[in-house]
């Protein structure tokens, strides 16, 4: 126990050069450039982490740094992004894992550890390490499903934005894809405000549309004959014959539904 504490004090005592062979050790391994910063910042949770790692082979905790696990959930944040991915952050583990191992390896021959009490500390490292990837994966996986929610609801509002065009008249324009989501915010969050314009006409414009489904089709409908019992009258407007025809297919009857070739056909209709 007397040489398991020597290595104890020589962790806490050589931390922050210890904390720099680690990081640097792994940036050499894996042949990554990465920003000063993030170098930096790296190295200042290895301290704490090798801090920790010396005092918890005294008091035998099991428990990790607060540090590690915002250093983990950080790691995890910079990759919430179109184009991110977790992969790039857990693909770093194992060579870091190798760096620990080679350098504890080192100071335990130099200190005569025993092996027992070298296997005690190369689990308690694997421990800490292994609960820092939990901890960036779970973050990545909450943050992820967050960004997704945010971006689909972002997506929803550009989809379809409501347009006064004169008085009394406003254009829906349906852009893009439009999926369950998309339908039930327009459900939910379009139709109160059409309802607030005090409008007698809204026009549905499907030209923008790239595709639609017959569930997606009856969402629609749906949708427009909600407003006519608001009092709202729905013309639409660029329906072409592929999106007419997944209409049809849907059982819905377009002899209810009053159509026009496009935008500038329906407002002279109403002139």
């Amino acid at each position: 126990m007397n040489l398991v504490l020597n290595v104890s004090n020589h962790l806490i005592a050589n931390s922050e050069s210890l904390a720099e062979e680690i990081v640097n050790g792994v940036l050499v391994s894996m042949k990554l450039d990465i920003p000063l910063w993030e170098k930096e910042q790296a190295i200042e949770m290895y301290i704490h982490f090798i801090k920790f790692l010396g005092e918890s082979l005294i008091n035998e905790e099991e428990e990790i740094p607060e540090t590690l696990i915002e250093w983990s959930k950080n790691n995890a944040a910079r990759q919430i992004s179109p184009k991110g991915k977790i992969s790039e952050i857990m693909v770093r583990y194992s060579p870091t894992r190798g760096v620990f191992t080679d350098i504890m390896t080192k100071i335990s021959i130099d200190f005569g550890l025993s092996l027992e009490d070298f296997s005690f500390i190369i689990k308690r490292i694997n421990n800490m390490l292994d609960i820092s990837l939990n901890e960036t994966v779970f973050a990545f996986e909450r943050l992820s499903d967050e960004y997704k929610e945010e971006t689909q609801r972002e997506l929803a509002e550009l989809s379809a934005p409501i347009v006064l065009i004169q008085k009394g008249v406003a254009v829906l324009p349906l852009i893009g894809i439009i999926d369950s989501y998309r339908a039930n915010y327009i459900m939910e969050k379009v139709v109160p405000k059409i309802a607030e314009l005090q409008i007698d006409y809204i026009i549905a414009d499907f030209s923008g549309m790239f595709t639609i489904d017959t569930d997606i089709a009856r969402h629609l409908y749906e949708i427009g004959q909600m407003l006519n019992l608001l009092g709202i009258q729905t013309l639409t407007t660029g329906l072409r014959p592929e999106l007419a025809k997944t209409v049809v297919n849907s059982g819905i009857n377009l002899s209810d539904i009053t159509t026009f070739a496009n935008v500038k056909q329906a407002l002279e209709s109403l002139n």
